[in-house]
């Protein structure tokens, strides 16, 4: 159980990318030292694999090493490996499905769609542990200066790649929410307009909170939609929720793309909320009475509706009238299994960990008209 909650402060506190263990397949890193070395001082060259090539910009030429196979590029940093590290930066891929690399320390980039007519997501993978060494103390060195060149040039070099037939990458193409989720938003438009009553909203796998954002005034402008990516995979999620002055008001529904489809994830009501954390995670909030109420800390898996659960805390009164306090890492709030009971200083300390709400900028559906 705490092995669970110590992976998840390494998420939290990771410095090269943030991403969640998910069961999905992972992309394989490569954590040997490549054997060829395709760049050249006399011409930039041209990278290639069996699926698409890369025209490497002439400023890096000298500065790395490759590995090739049918669907990826690695890039590795030659200074780094002379030093006896693993000096891996990140790899450009190819994927014909999202279940393929889903769930690993990797974010899509674009789609490269070939003229036999099949499409394939372009993805960015990365290392999850330091490749340049670790100082005497045993903390990570600071980025070189090399290296840190051509990782802060990973999305201009991806941003060359093309077809072995001249086919163009569409950067952002699958990955941005303004793309994604329009008949999403539509119906919830109409949903706005013709007035859906709670049974016909949650019939229609939406929130019903409509009904009583209706009560509080002009559904058009104080209820919103907004573009996130809350799992860091590189694909933007759809937020609906409630526009307040500073940004974080409860979302109702949640959006994400499974196998590039738009997907319903959760929707939230007023005893059962929802809210996007600083760095990803998504904190849910219920209530089962006035002596019984707790808070669920969730990661949103990559190509999936899963919400899989990081850690669980709760006051429940109901269970021990004297001790109400409890935590849990894999019981949520319909499970009233394996849930250890803890002091209040330390639920209070798991509440406080996890209240940085993210500031999501709602656009009121009246922006739609």
């Amino acid at each position: 159980m705490k092995k669970s909650f110590k992976v998840l402060s390494l998420i939290i506190m990771a410095t090269m990318f943030i991403t969640a263990c998910q069961n999905n397949k992972k992309v394989e890193e490569t954590t040997v030292a490549p054997e060829t070395t395709t760049a050249a001082a006399s011409s930039s060259p041209v990278l290639s694999n069996d699926i698409f090539k890369i025209d490497m910009p002439s400023k890096f030429d000298g500065l790395y090493n490759t590995e090739v196979n049918d669907h990826t590029i690695n890039f590795y940093d030659k200074e780094q490996i002379a030093a006896g590290n693993s000096g891996w930066l990140f790899g450009i891929q190819a994927f014909e499905k999202s279940e393929e690399w889903a769930g690993g320390p990797v974010e899509k980039f674009g789609e490269l769609t070939l003229n036999n007519g099949k499409l394939y997501d372009i993805i960015i993978s990365y290392p999850t542990e330091s490749q340049y060494g670790f100082s005497s103390d045993g903390t990570i060195k600071e980025m070189p200066a090399k290296y840190k060149s051509m990782y802060d040039a990973r999305f201009e070099i991806a941003s060359n790649v093309s077809g072995n037939n001249g086919e163009k990458i569409a950067v952002g193409a699958g990955a941005k929410g303004e793309n994604l989720y329009q008949d999403i938003l539509n119906k919830h438009l109409t949903a706005i307009k013709e007035d859906w009553d709670a049974d016909k909203l949650e019939k229609e796998k939406m929130s019903s909170m409509y009904a009583v954002a209706k009560a509080g005034g002009d559904v058009m402008t104080t209820v919103g939609y907004a573009y996130k990516d809350i799992n860091v995979d590189g694909i933007d999620e759809l937020l609906i929720g409630e526009i307040d002055d500073d940004g974080k008001g409860m979302i109702f529904d949640i959006y994400t793309m499974v196998d590039r489809k738009p997907t319903h994830v959760i929707s939230g009501w007023d005893r059962n909320r929802y809210y996007v954390l600083d760095g990803g995670l998504v904190r849910n909030e219920y209530s089962d009475g006035a002596n019984s109420s707790g808070v669920n800390i969730y990661n949103l898996t990559s190509n999936s509706t899963e919400l899989l659960l990081q850690v669980a805390f709760k006051y429940d009164g109901y269970v021990d009238e004297k001790k109400p306090w409890f935590k849990s890492y894999d019981s949520g709030k319909d499970d009233n299994n394996n849930w250890e009971s803890i002091e209040e200083s330390e639920y209070n300390e798991l509440d406080n960990r996890f209240s940085n709400i993210s500031k999501v900028d709602y656009k009121p559906f009246s922006t739609l008209n």
